[in-house]
């Protein structure tokens, strides 16, 4: 058992350090386009799902859902001028709106 719970650390410590270098390469390089670090996130989230899945071990729906988001708000933002909207979508404050109704909707399901 103990052998399970440190292998699944280990998952989280190299998503965390993933995170963290995405997070410098973010502040080095700011010309990299709008939505290029929530892309980055979803990718890294689905990944650690992924090596979850494949060593056997519980996926995490949170980081699953989270994933899954961050690579649709980064996609819209990359794609958002190619889109030619005549209005401006406010990314991030839909990826807080759908996180607050997945958050309650969970919540609210287990009672």
């Amino acid at each position: 058992m103990e052998d399970t719970r440190k292998f699944t650390f280990d998952l989280e410590t190299i998503a965390w350090g993933a995170l963290f270098i995405l997070w410098g390469i973010m502040e080095m390089f700011k010309f990299l386009p709008d939505g290029t670090g929530a892309l980055g996130i979803g990718v890294i989230l689905i990944g650690l799902n992924i090596a979850r899945a494949m060593t056997k071990r519980p996926i995490s729906g949170f980081t699953t859902t989270i994933g899954i988001l961050a690579l649709l708000a980064g996609g819209l933002e990359i794609a958002s001028p190619y889109l030619h909207f005549s209005f401006e979508i406010p990314v991030f404050a839909i990826l807080l709106l759908a996180l607050g109704v997945i958050l309650l909707g969970g919540a609210l399901k287990k009672k």
